[in-house]
């Protein structure tokens, strides 16, 4: 496994993203919803590997959640940044990063395929994320 790490622009939030697979061979997404067009995010995971989130300063932690609601996207009240989202399915953790939030953003990582999910219903898009997402965890302070 090789760690990278992320962060929000002021270091309130950031995170490790473990994964033993290159950042050549990530599958980096472009979701088309408004959301992400906004905030240019570049999503990535590995069902294989891990992401834990670090809330340094909680009192700046923004959870957004929109559309179906099923799922934390994680802004920095301070500077503004989008860092990744949580869900939590059957009692489990999972999460995705933003590319562009990681310190330094390796050279390797391919183009983003542009994804729409507008179709799934929650049932669909838990069962997506349960095979997609990494294991995560939250951790506050």
């Amino acid at each position: 496994m090789t760690t990278h790490t992320g962060r929000c622009h002021c270091g309130a939030i950031g995170f490790t993203f473990d994964t033993a697979a290159e950042p050549a061979g990530w599958s980096v997404r472009a979701c088309q919803c408004s959301f992400c067009r906004a905030h240019s995010a570049l999503s990535t995971s590995d069902p294989r590997g891990s992401v834990r989130f670090r809330i340094e300063r909680p009192e700046n932690l923004t959870r957004y959640r929109f559309g179906l609601r099923t799922a934390d996207f994680l802004l920095c009240r301070e500077c503004g940044v989008y860092v990744g989202a949580l869900t939590s399915i059957d009692g489990r953790w999972f999460g995705i990063v933003n590319v562009n939030a990681l310190q330094p953003i390796p050279a390797a990582v391919r183009e983003a395929l542009a994804m729409s999910y507008d179709g799934e219903d929650a049932t669909q898009r838990a069962s997506r994320r349960a095979q997609r997402w990494s294991p995560a965890e939250l951790v506050l302070g």
